[in-house]
């Protein structure tokens, strides 16, 4: 399993000009189609885990922790972002299982508190509960306002993706898991001479469909020590590149949700996801 530790920064006129000036080398450029996945509840991503299929290939992205004990980070490591990637379709299924039935065991606590005395109506809520479980939360679909729908369509022609390329989609049907964010990216990649000492960074410069620009400076790596030596590149590259350390920078997703989808949004917001 991997971690990807990424920082990302606001696009320039001159930003392909400074990276070939730093020794960053274009490796092509592509284009591909994302398709994001939640419960109505928002299970996964108020958890920070985020379920994707781009181009009929799963991932999925957890939080990583490695931060080590003791140890501050500076402002230019704040910036950065690191996540687990899980890409093998039964890890997926199975950390995506256990996220979904944990988060809903947690909403059933606080849906049903236990009630002293009251055998009957405990015994009630207790399979009231399993019940929940086992439906993974199994609530009505959260409806979008219109400039939503103009992006994310139905989970059957949103599924489609995964249809064509032959996958088995009982596991999105049994955990009601449907797209709520859908849209179509324009890269252009740049890698840096691997015999320096930011050897291993690559550099994206996405266009976004619905109108956003962005760059992500990216270092992939094992779990553990790995990560800080990732972060001290990416500074270094951000650096170099002269970019600020004065304020975080939004992603797709965050403009995404912020234009599409307010209720989604907001909930991210109150919970310090994004």
């Amino acid at each position: 399993m991997s971690v990807e530790v990424e920082r990302k920064f606001v696009c320039n006129p001159d930003i392909q000009k400074k990276l070939t000036g730093i020794g960053a080398v274009c490796v092509g450029q592509c284009q591909f189609h994302d398709q994001y996945y939640d419960s109505p509840g928002f299970h996964l991503t108020l958890n920070d885990v985020w379920l994707r299929c781009r181009q009929g290939s799963w991932e999925l992205k957890c939080p990583a922790t490695e931060k080590q004990q003791g140890m501050e980070e500076n402002q230019g490591e704040r910036l950065c972002t690191r996540y687990k990637e899980i890409t093998s379709l039964p890890q997926i299924i199975a950390k995506v299982r256990e996220v979904m039935k944990e988060a809903c065991e947690e909403q059933n606590r606080q849906t049903f508190p236990p009630v002293e005395n009251e055998v009957k109506e405990c015994n009630d809520q207790g399979h009231r509960r399993e019940t929940l479980v086992t439906n993974y939360c199994n609530e009505p679909c959260i409806k979008q306002g219109d400039a939503a729908k103009d992006k994310v369509v139905g989970s059957k022609d949103a599924n489609r993706c995964c249809v064509e390329n032959g996958g088995d989609l009982a596991w999105l049907r049994e955990m009601n898991l449907a797209p709520f964010a859908e849209f179509t990216t324009e890269r252009c990649s740049f890698l840096l001479d691997a015999e320096g000492k930011e050897g291993g960074v690559r550099v994206d410069l996405d266009q976004a469909d619905f109108g956003y620009c962005v760059g992500e400076i990216e270092v992939l790596v094992s779990e553990g020590h790995a990560v800080q030596s990732a972060m001290k590149k990416i500074e270094r590259t951000a650096h170099r590149l002269g970019l600020s350390d004065d304020q975080k920078v939004e992603g797709k997703m965050h403009v995404y949700l912020q234009r599409y989808c307010p209720e989604h949004y907001a909930k991210l917001l109150s919970a310090h996801i994004l």
